[in-house]
């Protein structure tokens, strides 16, 4: 299955707007506050036009897939999970892609970006109630505890996360910074997610 290796500021670029790919850097350094970064990447970078239907529906597609480091393959499983689910797709998918278990440990300020968040799940560094997950596509469940092995905690590495992590933890999730345990205390409502996305002209683009 392949994945994305090019550079990560393209993809801002090519949204025209600051994904955070790269967590807090994209804050201080980021392209798109650059004379270069006004424009899309490529030849045709430059050319303006009025964005059709089809293009905002497609767009909003692929900055949702790119915000969660999704391939097209994987965007499409969530969506067809989501359309078998009760209530809105739009909020059902949404609601799947918060609850991965990468997105959660992001969220919980252990990892400074959502890659980030997937190597450390890929590399045993989380626990779910006390066992070893190592799949960031993970989906976390009410009431499970997140925390890192104890010899996880010494490292500089979370202690250099720790320092930084701001007080802004979703409401749907509880962080003890002294125990670097979360809790997953509700499922996140339409408001919460990481990054503004509307949901719905992601369904309009499948359902045509």
């Amino acid at each position: 299955m392949s994945r994305y290796l090019g550079s990560v500021c393209k993809l801002c670029r090519r949204e025209r707007e600051k994904l955070f790919l790269k967590g807090e850097r994209c804050s201080s350094n980021c392209t798109l506050d650059k004379k270069r970064g006004k424009n899309g990447p490529g030849q045709h970078g430059t050319i303006k036009s009025k964005m059709s239907d089809y293009a905002k529906h497609l767009r909003e597609k692929q900055k949702a897939r790119r915000v969660y480091g999704l391939t097209e393959e994987q965007f499409v499983h969530y969506y067809e999970v989501a359309e078998k689910m009760k209530g809105s797709t739009g909020d059902n998918l949404l609601k799947l892609l918060e609850m991965r278990l990468d997105n959660v440990v992001f969220r919980l300020g252990l990892a400074a970006s959502k890659k980030m968040a997937r190597q450390i799940v890929n590399h045993g560094n989380i626990l779910v109630n006390d066992k070893k997950i190592d799949v960031p596509r993970y989906q976390v469940k009410i009431g499970d505890v997140i925390t890192v092995p104890e010899k996880y905690k010494a490292s500089t590495v979370i202690k250099n996360l720790l320092e930084k992590t701001a007080p802004n933890v979703p409401a749907w999730l509880s962080f003890d910074k002294n125990k670097v345990s979360g809790i997953v205390a509700s499922e996140p409502l339409a408001g919460d997610i990481s990054h503004p996305i509307n949901s719905q002209l992601i369904v309009e683009y499948y359902s045509k």
